[in-house]
């Protein structure tokens, strides 16, 4: 800017053209150094990490999803150096601390990324953020989104613990309703959350298998699992043995904080990981589906904080039951019981840690017909996305549940391979009534009536109630 900013004062900037393709957006921040003192040649290409790297320089992004056309910035610093912005005049978020306030403050701009150009508004006085409204003010997660900024993500950690250090000083987790969780402060990974729905005595004799991806690092007893936030790829990581029928398992998950889509899979399969080699660990999970062993691959997990307990369990008729923080979320997927089976994740994302706490042999669980132990209302199939591969065991399976959807009816059927019939083409395996005159594609097993094979295809990710393969779709077969 032309002249310093003074404290309160408004920085508003609308952000006039927006070209989508690229990498980042908008950095802004303050400086202490008079931009007229500077010569052309001393501002470097970026402000992150060139400048920020540089004493009395403060710059950080505006999360891309901020970044829309016609969006209007405000930025400013109140007198405890702090720096707040808001977009469109909404709740402010709280972006840095520990800006000098005791000279004069110049705004910094780098049109960045996907932002093309900006157009400086009249400036406009804030409120003085008192300590009851600042509990609103959400604190701002996302650390820098491109490899321009990987120079500076030790400097960003360093501010964001003065950023926790400041809130504490300020009281804040006196404030009614503001916790110092980290779903308050999403920025600080090491603090941990309570436990809740932990059980308190936990077995700790499952580890992670020493066969993993090249991208993880392991802690000391391989209960940790780590990954380079800047390079990872190939994340996948095994439990070191096959997890026991109705035995729970209890993962602790890490977050970044940084503005990645997503964040964690969850698999089941029959191959031991001692028989794996890391060269034919993929970056996708899906691509071990066309191996020989059994495969499943789970990828819906609702967005996760860090410090999240999930659970995950396999009960005695295949059904995969997870939870989170203790409170259940209901099926995951079916599996076939009838062969060890050993669970994996993969790590990638706004997750870059996931912690084995330990597990337990739980007692028998009660199957509400909803598939949700005691009968929660919340579903998890209802945002399923997970893959099948067909192994030879997996058509032979005695018991079969097909996953249940926002269409299924109230009670999700039990299926079971048809049974030989003296009838012409055999009953229905899901009504047990009329007779079978569809096939399902792409598996090709002829095993439900018309009706009842149309309502499963509307079902979303239906499966095959014999293979358990995705129903791509149903086709009525005629006969002379």
């Amino acid at each position: 800017t032309t002249r310093p900013i003074p404290l309160y004062e408004k920085v508003r900037l609308k952000l006039v053209a927006v070209h989508h393709g690229w990498s980042g957006a908008l950095r802004f921040g303050f400086t202490i150094h008079d931009p007229s003192q500077m010569s052309s040649e001393e501002i470097p290409k970026y402000a992150c990490p060139d400048l920020v790297t540089r004493p009395g320089y403060w710059a950080k992004a505006l999360p891309e999803r901020f970044a829309v056309r016609d969006n209007i910035l405000a930025f400013w610093v109140d007198r405890h150096g702090r720096v707040f912005y808001s977009i469109n005049d909404e709740e402010p978020i709280l972006f840095h601390c520990g800006i000098k306030v005791s000279g004069p403050l110049w705004a910094l701009i780098d049109v960045y990324g996907i932002t093309h150009e900006v157009q400086i508004l009249d400036s406009m006085f804030a409120e003085t953020m008192s300590t009851a409204r600042l509990s609103t003010a959400r604190l701002s997660t996302c650390l820098p989104q491109s490899n321009h900024d990987s120079a500076n993500f030790n400097n960003n950690e360093l501010e964001n613990n003065q950023v926790v250090a400041k809130i504490a000083n300020l009281n804040l987790s006196r404030v009614p309703g503001l916790g110092t969780d980290n779903h308050i402060i999403p920025c600080c990974p090491n603090r941990r959350q309570h436990a809740q729905g932990v059980p308190a005595f936990l077995d700790t004799d499952l580890r992670f298998h020493p066969t993993r991806g090249p991208d993880i690092t392991f802690s000391q007893d391989r209960m940790v699992a780590c990954t380079n936030w800047q390079e990872s790829n190939r994340t996948l990581v095994f439990s070191d043995r096959p997890l026991h029928i109705g035995e729970s398992l209890f993962v602790e998950v890490g977050h970044l904080g940084l503005p990645y889509y997503g964040a964690l899979s969850f698999g089941i399969t029959s191959c031991d990981p001692s028989t794996l080699r890391t060269n034919e660990l993929p970056a996708d999970p899906d691509f071990l589906l066309d191996r020989k062993e059994y495969w499943v691959v789970y990828r819906a997990f609702p967005v996760l904080n860090s410090g999240d307990i999930l659970s995950f369990m396999v009960l005695p008729n295949g059904e995969v039951h997870h939870g989170v923080n203790g409170a259940s979320r209901g099926m995951l997927m079916c599996v076939d019981t009838s062969q060890s089976l050993w669970v994996f994740f993969t790590i990638h994302g706004v997750i870059n840690q996931l912690k084995i706490l330990g597990t337990v042999q739980s007692s028998p669980v009660t199957v509400s017909p909803s598939g949700s132990p005691g009968g929660s209302q919340y579903d998890s199939d209802s945002d399923m996305a997970f893959s099948v591969n067909r192994s030879s065991s997996a058509s032979e399976s005695s018991l079969v549940t097909a996953p249940s959807s926002p269409l299924s009816p109230p009670i999700s059927p039990v299926f079971s391979p048809p049974e030989p019939s003296s009838s012409k083409n055999g009953e229905c395996t899901v009504c047990f009534d009329s007779e079978v005159d569809t096939v399902i594609y792409t598996c090709g097993h002829m095993c439900l009536c018309n009706t009842c094979g149309l309502k499963l295809k509307k079902q979303l990710n239906a499966c095959c109630p014999i293979c358990r393969r995705v129903i791509k779709d149903v086709i009525k077969i005629y006969r002379p």
